[in-house]
């Protein structure tokens, strides 16, 4: 495995603008470079809550994309949805500005680290980066985490800790792990997405490989064929964990459920490891704690201080995130935006629910292509609710050059609704909700304001 030759001090960029400020990740990136002395500022297209906070650091924020708004900074700094044609990128690039892509940025801040944790996978990354996070503030590591959901344990989406573990979420889309170098691979789980991107699924595969290349050890969930089969390639040097498969070094073993709680043993080698007890509901979450502690023990972390980090753990933001009441019926609110996630997500709403209550999932298709590649898998995860209602799909950086449509999702969906605003939703289930009813809101759009103009109670 091998190591890369980015090391740059965070004064060499000078002052830094970031197109995009307005992200999780990049917001997070824009404060570490305040924190650390930088001069900074950014732009987004609206104003938020987190450009907001931005702003109270003291961090200047321009809202919509100006040419002049990059003059005068050393660096400009952009995410992977910021087009060539933007007049920012474009005019950074006239003036021979240094222009950055963030994954770059963020793997030249790592190499200041010795101990470089990265979390990849399809599913679960932003999760066991936060069950990470709070395993290792409870042993007094000191961490600096960068997750790409907000913890709220943590208080925010990062934390500048000591200088020698960065605990960090490492994204595949557009190859942006890539220009990570972690000393420690972790991979969830590999299954096929962002087919905007990855042409085939054996280019994402081989993506996922050369990730994990750049570690000098890898955790894999060998539940996941394909995760398996990459480790294949490096025996040696990496760690595993299963439900399932005898061939792990872990295994997930006495799984039990009770009223706000589950827990199971961790096993190796025929002895429990770890008792792990979660107050977070379903399945996919026992799998996350699992990837944690594995990656936890093997760091040399006690097994009594990872089952008190997991016992208070309590969920990162928009991971099945509990918002209150609407008429009496609890309702949480979820990132999920691909098949398998929303099977998870109902699967742990239909273990809140109550005798006779009915899983209702209000679901914002994220991406045309998605939609349209991922159809059937949608129509399958969905229908296991009881109802659904659908809001339509959320463009992000395309246009829709197919027709797809939630709408024609709906059509497909026995019983479900589709409804072009969130107001109309907010009408419908204020009037749809009983007392016994679970209700998830599901999506990786703008479906988060939906809570807001919901009459929930904070019971």
């Amino acid at each position: 495995m091998s190591e890369n030759s980015i090391s740059l001090k965070l004064e060499e960029f000078g002052s830094i603008f970031f197109i995009g400020i307005g992200g999780v990740s990049m917001s997070s990136l824009a404060m570490i470079a305040h924190s650390g002395g930088c001069r900074v500022a950014g732009s987004d297209r609206t104003q938020s809550k987190v450009t907001d906070e931005l702003e109270k650091s003291g961090i200047n924020v321009c809202y919509g994309h100006c040419a002049d708004n990059v003059e005068g900074f050393d660096t400009v700094v952009y995410t992977a949805a910021v087009r060539e044609d933007n007049p920012e990128l474009a005019r950074a690039r006239q003036l021979g500005i240094k222009v950055m892509k963030r994954a770059e940025f963020l793997g030249a801040l790592m190499k200041r680290y010795d101990n470089r944790i990265g979390v990849a996978g399809t599913h679960g990354k932003s999760t066991v980066t936060s069950m990470l996070a709070m395993i290792y503030l409870g042993a007094d590591r000191d961490p600096t985490v960068l997750s790409g959901a907000e913890i709220g344990d943590m208080g925010g989406s990062y934390r500048m800790g000591g200088k020698r573990d960065f605990i960090f979420e490492a994204c595949e889309y557009a190859d942006s792990f890539l220009s990570f170098y972690p000393t420690v691979a972790v991979v969830t789980n590999v299954e096929y997405d962002h087919s905007d991107y990855f042409k085939t699924f054996d280019q994402m595969v081989a993506s996922f490989d050369k990730y994990v290349s750049f570690a000098e050890k890898a955790v894999f969930n060998f539940d996941c064929e394909k995760s398996r089969e990459i480790a294949k390639r490096y025996e040696g040097s990496c760690l595993s964990w299963a439900f399932d498969n005898e061939e792990a070094d872990y295994l997930i073993k006495n799984i039990q459920a009770g009223p706000g709680m589950q827990s199971f043993d961790l096993v190796k080698d025929g002895e429990v490891a770890c008792k792990i007890e979660l107050t977070v509901p379903g399945r996919h979450n026992v799998a996350d704690a699992a990837a944690a502690a594995v990656t936890a023990l093997n760091d040399g972390i006690s097994p009594e201080a990872i089952a008190e980090a997991l016992r208070n753990f309590h969920g990162a933001k928009r991971r099945f995130d509990y918002r209150g009441k609407l008429n009496g019926a609890p309702v949480y609110d979820d990132y999920a935006h691909h098949p398998s996630e929303i099977h998870a997500v109902i699967g742990a709403a239909r273990e809140v629910t109550k005798e006779n209550g009915r899983v209702i999932c209000v679901f914002q298709p994220h991406t045309y292509t998605r939609t349209e590649q991922f159809f059937d898998g949608f129509v399958s995860s969905l229908s296991e609710a009881d109802k659904v209602v659908l809001a339509e799909i959320y463009a992000a950086r395309e246009v829709n050059t197919t027709g797809i449509s939630s709408e024609k999702l709906a059509n497909k969906i026995d019983g479900a609704v589709y409804l072009d605003s969130f107001e109309k939703i907010a009408e419908y289930l204020a009037k749809e909700c009983r007392a016994e009813d679970t209700l998830i809101i599901v999506g990786a759009g703008d479906i988060v304001s939906l809570g807001g103009m919901l009459p929930l109670s904070c019971e």
